[in-house]
């Protein structure tokens, strides 16, 4: 057998003595293409795979893997091999670390926002016990001035007795108050920081779409309900093909693009996600016919020529999608909704889940040329 590195360098080795192979069984020149394709694929999943798990620390990691996955297609030496896997582990330590101070920083806040609250239930039982003190010396005097006989005396210690509970209602009053605003400043620093957190969350970081658990909640909310509603699944055509031919850059511009046009094609009602890779959701809210004609009409709309820009410049992309819809049936469970939605959508792909046939090939071929 010849060694990858020499066959990546372009030297090959005096022959090895010739063993028998199995039937059918690949040879090396055949294999290191498959293996070259994995490891790119297996390197822009990671990518994805770091948003899903911290979408504040992975997109940076995205970046950086699925261009070392379009490096490696233009540019297969053992060298480049080697700088690849290096470079991808050394990002994947620094992910790790950063996700690990992300996730400590936000334990830290919670930890914070846990001691506010105690001190600030310390300090109002600390208040309270000064008042109870007050009040007992109030009502010590007012026992005093019941024992006293003199009209003028007793008028004079009842009026001094006034004035302390009025000053220590008053001071009572400004402490609570000084206190809730400040429990209340941090709380509301704390809201913010929990809203951006979810916003986060339930968005997807390359397209702005809802992210896939977002929308999963969504649709496990309406099962629960048991309300009516119809899912949609998109998968884009060809986009491996767009990948291979242009780059990932350009294969997420394209992304971008179908997501902003998908989502201005839906209603305001309709719940519109990215479902991962080149796929999008649609959750709409209404019955299998209206959900019929409100998905022709998305069709209609995303599906055409779409112009982004290459290394070379702009490039024109003819941009088509299979489209499964599925009706939820009382008693089904999310993956069976799910699962007939898919083989809707698959029934209608040209050729398969995420191939393409020669003539898309050739026209998306055709609309880069123009």
């Amino acid at each position: 057998m010849i060694s990858i590195r020499k066959y990546l360098d372009g030297g090959l080795a005096e022959p090895e003595p010739a063993t028998p192979q199995p039937r059918n069984r690949r040879g090396a020149g055949d294999l290191l293409p498959l293996a070259m394709e994995a490891y790119r694929a297996a390197l822009s999943e990671m990518g994805r795979c770091s948003v899903d798990a911290c979408a504040a620390t992975g997109t940076a990691l995205e970046k950086v893997l699925v261009g070392a996955a379009d490096g490696l297609a233009l540019n297969v030496t053992a060298d480049a091999l080697a700088q690849t896997g290096a470079s991808a582990r050394q990002q994947l330590r620094e992910w790790g670390r950063d996700t690990a101070r992300h996730y400590q920083q936000k334990a830290g806040e919670v930890k914070e926002m846990l001691l506010a609250m105690a001190q600030t239930a310390e300090s109002v039982g600390e208040r309270d016990q000064r008042c109870a003190r007050q009040m007992h010396d109030v009502t010590a005097q007012l026992r005093q001035i019941a024992s006293l006989e003199d009209l003028t005396q007793m008028r004079s210690s009842i009026e001094k007795s006034a004035a302390d509970l009025k000053s220590s209602i008053d001071r009572m009053t400004a402490e609570g108050k000084a206190v809730l605003d400040a429990l209340q400043a941090k709380v509301t620093t704390f809201q913010v920081k929990l809203e951006e957190a979810e916003q986060t969350a339930s968005c997807d970081a390359l397209t702005r779409l809802h992210s896939r658990l977002c929308v999963e909640n969504q649709l496990e909310q309406r099962i629960a309900a048991a309300v009516p509603f119809c899912v949609a699944i998109l998968d884009i055509n060809g986009f491996k093909a767009v990948n291979d031919t242009h780059g990932h850059l350009v294969g997420a511009e394209v992304l971008k693009q179908f997501a902003t046009e998908l989502r201005s094609a839906c209603r305001s009602s309709d719940l519109v996600g990215r479902w991962g890779g080149d796929e999008f959701i649609v959750l709409l809210d209404c019955g299998m016919a209206q959900a019929q004609a409100q998905i022709e009409r998305v069709s209609r709309w995303v599906c055409g020529n779409y112009v982004v820009e290459g290394i070379a410049g702009a490039l024109k992309l003819s941009v088509e999608a299979s489209i499964g819809l599925a009706e939820f049936a009382p008693l089904e469970t999310l993956k069976q909704l799910l699962d007939r939605a898919d083989a809707a959508m698959y029934r209608k792909k040209p050729a398969g889940r995420g191939e393409t046939t020669d003539a898309g090939e050739r026209e998306i071929a055709r609309s880069a040329a123009r």
